[in-house]
């Protein structure tokens, strides 16, 4: 028994059971438990990514911020890792790894626990959801892991990592878009929001092309929704600046639908009015409020 909870560290257990899971709390809980000879130096050559890291491109001038900083000061919170068949993989800390490499350092403080595959596709997950610092596309394929490596439910994935079921409805819906149209996220060419305005498409042709206009013409996505009115796309209309709408009795209800649905709102003669602009759109939009076909 007292193998298994030094295994994870005291404590850890409860955690990964309960439904909010917080990688601050994580860690800070195997760093307090560690005893002082837990704490070794390993060889950073024997070091390994996570294989569910879903972060797949790290910013060179933040690291090298923090090798600056490690060079002058060292390591002062040791990584987390997992024993595997030949060396160790990372369950936290890879930025720590790569810069601690830029740095010239050849060893690094770690801390030793066992981990489920789950566990690790979790924290991966975790450390950089909560730090806020993963594009739309790595987190909508981290989404995507967890969902079927998990069984879980998208209410269920939801409430684990802490973001409205909406939310992760909308972000997983980046997948539909060409790999090429992906890229142009990673690369900040497009921000989430043409990104999901462009998911709402069934024809990829369509996607591109619109894609093309965005970047050469500088679009908002104010200026592209217009273009959604149509069940057609033409590559030659026109984009027309949007009047502001008059204020009325019902416009914030009509912004805060909007927000949750992804889609726009209308509210007039006591009616509310969704528009979509595919099946596959109509289908997400049931699927946020939990509507059975």
């Amino acid at each position: 028994m007292e193998t298994k909870k030094r295994a994870l560290g005291r404590g850890l257990e409860q955690l990964f059971n309960n439904e909010n899971l917080d990688v601050d709390t994580i860690e800070r809980t195997i760093y307090e438990t560690a005893t002082n000879e837990e704490i070794v130096e390993l060889n950073i050559d024997d070091l390994r990514a996570n294989p569910y890291q879903p972060r797949k491109v790290f910013d060179e001038n933040a690291l090298k911020e923090l090798a600056v900083s490690i060079k002058e000061h060292g390591v002062f919170q040791p990584i987390i890792v997992k024993k595997s068949i030949k060396g160790y993989e990372i369950i936290a800390g890879e930025r720590r790894v790569r810069a601690s490499k830029l740095a010239g350092l050849e060893k690094v403080p770690a801390i030793i626990r066992s981990f489920t595959d789950e566990q690790m596709m979790e924290i991966a997950l975790l450390e950089n959801l909560q730090r806020e610092n993963l594009s739309a596309i790595e987190e909508a394929h981290a989404y995507q892991l967890m969902l079927e490596k998990l069984g879980i439910t998208q209410e269920e994935l939801s409430l684990k990592v802490g973001k409205s079921r909406s939310h992760i409805t909308n972000i997983l819906g980046l997948l539909r878009l060409p790999k090429d149209i992906q890229d142009m996220v990673n690369a900040s060419k497009l921000t989430m929001g043409h990104a999901r305005v462009l998911s709402k498409f069934n024809d990829e042709n369509q996607m591109r092309e619109m894609a093309d206009q965005i970047v050469n013409e500088k679009l908002s996505v104010r200026e592209i929704e217009s273009l959604t009115d149509s069940n057609e796309f033409e590559r030659t209309v026109k984009i027309q600046k949007r009047k502001q709408p008059e204020e009325k009795e019902y416009k914030y209800v009509e912004e805060m639908l909007s927000e949750k649905l992804d889609a726009k709102v209308k509210i007039r003669d006591k009616k509310i009015e969704i528009s979509f602009i595919s099946v596959a759109d109509l289908n997400r939009i049931l699927e946020i409020i939990d509507v059975k076909e």
